[in-house]
């Protein structure tokens, strides 16, 4: 990692931070992307669902500047075809449904406020992903 990627990391997270502080100031909502993916989908009509749809687009309109403006930053790359992607956005989708929140909501916003459910949640997916990459690795995947 060089400089500018991380100072460019430290300012992601300055700003994610922000965003989810001033959004619990003005709006007394946590930040739980998918939460507001899943509330906006669900129920169209419950209040504040412009707000949420809103603050996703704006999530899309973030990175698709960033893209743009900022050097070196390149795009997505897939490490999976469209299959093994789908099957993973099915995956994430129902165990953030199962674990009652993201790793936005648990992780970034639940142990801001030292939530005892979010840190076990965040210790869970965190214990989840280091063993998914140390498998996948002995198993003599990237």
């Amino acid at each position: 990692m060089n400089e500018a990627q991380l100072l460019q990391a430290i300012a992601g997270g300055a700003l994610i931070g922000l965003s989810a502080g001033l959004l619990f100031i003005f709006n007394g909502r946590i930040a739980g992307v998918s939460g507001f993916f899943g509330d906006a989908l669900a129920n169209p009509k419950l209040p504040g669902t412009a707000s949420r749809v809103l603050f996703l687009l704006g999530l899309v309109a973030g990175y698709l500047l960033v893209r743009h403006f900022v050097a070196g930053t390149g795009g997505m790359q897939l490490q999976a075809g469209w299959g093994g992607m789908v099957l993973a956005g099915l995956l994430v989708g129902y165990g953030t449904r199962l674990g009652c929140g993201c790793t936005s909501g648990h992780g970034i916003c639940g142990i801001s406020r030292l939530s005892p459910r979010s840190l076990a949640a965040t210790a869970v997916f965190m214990a989840a992903g280091l063993a998914t990459v140390f498998l996948l690795r002995l198993a003599g995947w990237r």
